[in-house]
């Protein structure tokens, strides 16, 4: 049986909201085991077993509307199917039984969704899309839904992100703000992305923030890490509108 969480955030009824972890899939060696990604080199037939378990354990209403994942700041509407994964690293929609999915190990997993629960989304969140704007440009389409909340998935604690002075001067250039996200251990710097997106989600109308409180890097037994391990899967989180009353 696969291993899913729901997010501990105030979502209105009828919003379906779960994130994965490393459990309970097929996927073998450095991807053990529930790796949903196709593009990081594990066996495509275990993959797709993997997403196949995934959506007979959440009984997911259609199959995950998946991004071909860039570290980018585009957000597209996942309403319609595609033939292929969209280039983009956040999805949204305002149509039901559509599943918003990305994929993470390190970055920040994001959802959001308004209170009248007609509008969610997925946001893959590395630091490239911070500072790219990939949180405000999907928050755009949240502007007339009424008030929204978000939530800030498992990802790197700055305890075990190291980074240049560079990447700091870089966010630091775009709002001093930042400044309260770097904190200086043993002569290097360390990235807090969860604090980064915090800032940007209430900058852009955010009315309530919750915060997954671990760290992938150190939860090696339920997450994957691309800065612990280098070669390791994907886990998943997904949103969705069902019903107006709660189905999940």
């Amino acid at each position: 049986m696969i291993s899913a969480l729901s997010p501990a955030w105030p979502a209105p009824p009828g919003v379906c909201a779960y994130f994965t972890t490393r459990r309970g899939g097929t996927s073998i060696g450095a991807y053990a085991s529930l790796n949903l990604a196709t593009h990081v080199g594990d066996d495509p037939a275990a993959v797709a077993a993997n997403r196949a378990r995934l959506s007979q354990a959440l009984d997911l209403p259609t199959a995950p509307r998946w991004l071909a994942q860039i570290h980018g700041a585009q957000a597209v509407d996942v309403t319609r199917p595609t033939a292929t994964p969209p280039v983009a690293d956040a999805a949204w929609t305002s149509a039901r039984h559509v599943v918003c999915a990305v994929l993470t190990a390190d970055c920040l997993p994001i959802l959001l969704c308004n209170l009248a629960g007609t509008k969610v989304a997925a946001i893959h969140a590395g630091w490239r899309g911070l500072a790219g704007g990939v949180i405000a440009n999907t928050c755009e389409k949240f502007a007339a839904a009424g008030p929204w909340i978000a939530w800030i998935g498992p990802g790197i604690g700055p305890q075990a992100y190291q980074v240049g002075a560079d990447l700091r001067e870089q966010f630091l250039a775009l709002d001093e703000a930042y400044a309260e996200a770097f904190h200086d251990a043993e002569g290097a710097w360390h990235a807090n992305l969860a604090r980064i997106a915090h800032h940007q989600l209430l900058r852009a109308g955010a009315t309530n923030i919750d915060t997954y409180a671990g760290c992938t890097d150190s939860q090696p037994a339920d997450f994957p890490s691309f800065r612990r391990d280098g070669v390791c899967g994907r886990f998943a989180s997904l949103i969705w509108i069902s019903e107006e009353t709660p189905q999940c």
